[in-house]
């Protein structure tokens, strides 16, 4: 696996690392005066690059998926602190089907700067990086890494981490005086302590000695996330607010965090009884609650967040006394559909994924969790994960679940579904996402996968429970499936 191991670059660094002769105030100041940037307070760049959709992979030991970035453009005001980033997009749907326009924007507003995982895109960069480590109480060592001897400034955020600990910022500066690598991390709930490095490369000259990087790679636990290939850049541009200020949100829509800009109510799970002793546990996304004769199967057991997880445990507990949640399921690997992993671990709960993810789980839930502790890492209960085959069958002599591997999906490998064939009820995940009661959707690859899979498997449906629920939410059929496309 690419993701959370430990480069060669990475342990060469930490072999060769010795205290620096150069005080750090002497580094950065070399480095501001090389690069142009002395009297730098903001700055445009441009040209194309790709993002990359963390956690979103069609595979789990592959790269995130990338979409092209045209006309990229950011712009940043350090002394407020500000950024605006721009593109056209074109991207085929991961459900199947040709790709269509859209756009990236990213936007920093200076009432973000106390979020790191917002203002790091600011600070990373090479020139405010070296003004982050001017205003932060910077160190400096030497390594040698290969045969390139490197000043390594390291500084700590401001801003705070949920801990309450500060984010470690390091600056790999060469012999030219250029920032060729920034590292950094944040908190993310799969990854833990998610590493991110930037790498800088090829500068290039622009107006009154202003140097600028023509290549930048960023990469997060190990996997490109980011990446640009800069045409232009432009030192304290006379327009920089028009720059950074985006353009108001349509009519009605609001901030974030509700009226006033409040903080979210905790979650809440609501049931709806399919059958005895089986329940659609909703609210967010939906999962599906089986019991057996001593325990509970929860399928879509770490949907979306460790809150909404623990708000669909309480109300799985709550129709289903008295027994525990022995066993879980992922419909697959997607952050989205696994960001809750952390507390269906803390209950105790074993998660079967299909085989081809379980490596992927086991080691990045075996990471440092220090910036923001969850309730895995608190209970300090270990992932229990098994991985299964092409079917797993779970069954108390009264009651049986089949899983299946659903094959040649377009969207993620290794996806589940789970099937109850006595109550003749199905459960999926990101495949058919139904439309408006009374429309029918256009038709998708994924929806004939789909339901191929289901015909070769000879499952024996007839209502479905997709994880994502219709809006506004009713019940979907198998009829209504096989209407959308033609059969």
């Amino acid at each position: 696996m690419k993701r959370l191991c430990i480069t060669a670059l990475a342990i060469a660094a930490l072999l060769s690392t010795t205290p620096s002769a150069q005080t750090a105030a002497t580094v950065i100041g070399s480095a501001t005066k090389a690069m142009g940037a002395e009297n730098v307070n903001s700055v445009t760049y441009y040209g194309s690059g790709a993002n990359f959709n963390l956690g979103q992979s069609n595979n789990a030991n592959g790269e995130w998926p990338r979409t092209n970035l045209n006309d990229y453009r950011r712009s940043i005001d350090f002394t407020q602190p500000a950024s605006r980033a721009t593109a056209v997009t074109w991207a085929a749907p991961v459900q199947g089907g040709p790709a269509v326009q859209g756009a990236f924007n990213q936007n920093i507003a200076a009432a973000q700067n106390g979020n790191w995982g917002q203002s790091l895109e600011i600070w990373i960069t090479p020139w405010g990086f070296l003004k982050g480590a001017a205003a932060n109480n910077a160190t400096v060592a030497t390594q040698t890494i290969g045969a390139q001897r490197f000043n390594v400034v390291t500084w700590m955020t401001p801003q705070k981490s949920p801990s309450g600990l500060s984010y470690r910022v390091v600056g790999y500066i060469n012999a030219q005086n250029m920032v060729t690598r920034v590292e950094t991390q944040l908190e993310n709930p799969i990854f833990g302590d998610m590493p991110i490095d930037v790498v800088y490369s090829n500068y290039r000259e622009g107006a009154n000695g202003f140097k600028f990087p023509a290549a930048i790679v960023q990469r997060r636990a190990g996997s490109p996330t980011f990446e640009a290939q800069l045409l232009g850049a432009v030192a304290n541009p006379p327009d920089i607010q028009a720059l950074v200020t985006p353009p108001p949100p349509p009519a009605g829509r609001g901030g974030p965090g509700g009226p006033g800009g409040a903080p979210p109510a905790p979650p809440t799970s609501q049931s709806e009884k399919l059958a005895d002793g089986v329940y659609r546990i909703f609210g967010g996304y939906n999962a599906l609650a089986v019991e057996f004769a001593d325990y509970i199967f929860l399928f879509e057991a770490a949907v979306q967040s460790d809150a909404r997880t623990q708000a669909n445990i309480a109300e799985v507990k709550r129709v289903i006394p008295n027994k525990p949640i022995r066993y879980g399921a992922l419909s697959h690997h997607h952050f989205d559909h696994t960001s809750g992993l952390p507390a269906a671990v803390t209950e105790g709960i074993t998660i079967i994924v299909h085989e081809n993810n379980r490596a992927f789980f086991e080691k990045a839930l075996a990471a440092p969790r220090t910036l923001a502790p969850d309730a895995m890492s608190k209970s300090g209960k270990k992932p229990v994960i098994e991985g299964m085959g092409d079917k797993r069958v779970f069954t108390d002599g009264t009651r049986t679940l089949e899983l299946h591997l659903l094959k040649g999906l377009p969207h993620a490998d290794g996806m589940l579904v789970g099937y109850l064939p006595k109550e003749k009820i199905l459960i999926y995940a990101d495949t058919y996402n139904a439309p408006a009661a009374g429309t029918i959707a256009p038709r998708i690859v994924a929806v004939d996968v789909m339901v191929d899979n289901f015909d070769r498997l000879k499952l024996d449906y007839d209502r479905v429970v997709s994880v994502h629920p219709p809006n506004p939410d009713r019940p979907i059929t198998r009829a209504e499936i096989m209407a959308s496309i033609g059969r």
